[in-house]
């Protein structure tokens, strides 16, 4: 008798393929898939996950954003530092200053010592704000340099200040200031 024949006299029809042909064949009870109860079990299952890793990730990204921020406070002391030894004019009167100049070899008006983005006084969520003080002559003798969320709760919770004493403050949910605690 015929694997067909034998399927026939059962009374239930396989998903086999037999002779090639799939025309009129059927699954089998077993075989049909996923049922919906299953597949609402797995959705649910990912939306927990989902609901677990998104609030971790978005303090990954703030933590991020303000490590960045404090980055780059050292990078603008840094960049201020070098710019009053090797121009001999006190520090620069703008983040402009320190950036890169439009075309040819750096001067005092473009020194180049930092990146584009930075100069203009942005950067991963947090605005920077420049202000030198102390003009003696046509010098700056020093400044104050201030790193504010762009979004606060957002891009960041932690506000921080510098200064030429290239320590770095911060103070968390109010602007950072010389009093401020000094981060490590």
């Amino acid at each position: 008798m015929s694997t067909r024949r034998s399927q026939r006299a059962n009374g239930r029809r396989s998903s086999r393929r037999v002779g090639g042909d799939l025309r009129g064949v059927e699954r089998t009870r077993g075989a049909a898939g996923f049922t919906l109860v299953e597949l609402l079990i797995v959705v649910s299952i990912i939306f927990v996950i989902a609901a677990l890793a998104v609030p971790n990730f978005l303090r990954a990204r703030l933590a991020a954003s303000e490590a960045s921020a404090a980055s780059s406070c050292r990078s603008i002391n840094t960049a201020e530092l070098t710019y009053n030894a090797f121009y001999q004019q006190g520090y620069s009167c703008t983040l402009a200053q320190l950036g890169p100049p439009a075309g040819g070899p750096p001067t005092s008006a473009a020194a180049d010592l930092i990146d584009q983005q930075l100069a203009s006084g942005q950067r991963s969520g947090y605005s920077f704000t420049y202000t030198p003080a102390g003009l003696v002559g046509a010098k700056y003798t020093t400044y104050q340099l201030q790193a504010r969320p762009s979004v606060p709760e957002d891009t960041g919770t932690q506000y921080f200040f510098t200064d030429p004493s290239g320590v770095i403050r911060a103070n968390v949910g109010a602007p950072a200031g010389p009093s401020s605690s000094p981060i490590p």
